[in-house]
C-alpha cells in the first residue's frame, strides 16, 4: 500500500474533530459515571471487558498515538507504556490519568499547522508512516468504534446511550458559545 504524501485534514478540520471527541467523550464519562460503581465495572464481554475499561482504552489509545507516536517519536517505550497510572482502577485514579492525556490532546490541537499535520509518524505497532492527519483520523474512528461497544452494552442494559452524531453535538457547542 502506497503511504499518503499529505494529510487528508487541514487544521480547522483537525481540530473539529478532536473537539468533538472530546465532547463526545465526556458525554459518555459523565452517563458512566452516574452509573453504580459495580455496573461500570462488570465484564460484559465486550472488547475491554466493561464500561469503565473500555473508556480507558480510548484514553490509551489517544495517549499512545499523540503522546507516545507523535511527541515522543516512539522514544522509551518501556517508560512510556509502563507507568502505573495508565491502569488507574477507581474513578479518581481514572481523572488524574484523564487530565493528563486530555492535556496532550489540547496541546496537540493548539499547536496544529498544516505542515504538522502532513509530518509523518511511525508506530511499532503498525507498518508504514501516517501522517498527523491520518492520526488524528485514526484516533476518531477507534473512539467511535470503542463507543459503539458502549452503546450495544448500554443497550442490553435497556439503557439510552448519550447524543453522539456530529450534528447533535455541533449543536449544543455552538449553543454553549451563544449562551456565554
Amino acid at each position: 500500500m502506497a503511504e499518503p504524501r499529505r494529510s487528508p485534514l487541514h487544521v480547522e478540520g483537525a481540530r473539529a474533530i478532536l473537539d468533538y471527541d472530546r465532547a463526545v467523550f465526556d458525554r459518555f464519562l459523565r452517563k458512566i459515571r452516574r452509573l453504580p460503581k459495580a455496573e461500570a465495572v462488570r465484564d460484559r464481554g465486550i472488547g475491554h471487558l466493561s464500561l469503565f475499561g473500555t473508556l480507558l482504552h480510548i484514553l490509551h489509545v489517544r495517549e499512545a498515538w499523540f503522546g507516545f507516536v507523535v511527541r515522543d517519536e516512539g522514544r522509551r517505550e518501556a517508560a512510556f507504556f509502563g507507568r502505573p497510572e495508565r491502569n488507574p482502577v477507581d474513578w479518581r485514579g481514572f481523572d488524574r490519568y484523564a487530565r493528563e492525556v486530555w492535556a496532550a490532546h489540547d496541546a496537540l490541537a493548539a499547536e496544529l499547522t498544516e505542515a504538522r499535520l502532513d509530518r509523518r509518524y511511525r508506530a511499532f505497532w503498525m507498518p508504514g508512516r501516517y501522517s498527523l492527519g491520518d492520526v488524528v483520523l485514526q484516533v476518531s474512528f477507534e473512539q467511535a468504534h470503542h463507543l459503539g461497544e458502549i452503546i450495544g452494552a448500554l443497550w442490553v442494559d435497556d439503557r439510552r446511550s448519550p447524543d453522539m452524531t456530529w450534528i447533535e453535538v455541533q449543536r449544543d457547542a455552538l449553543g454553549s458559545i451563544r449562551r456565554r
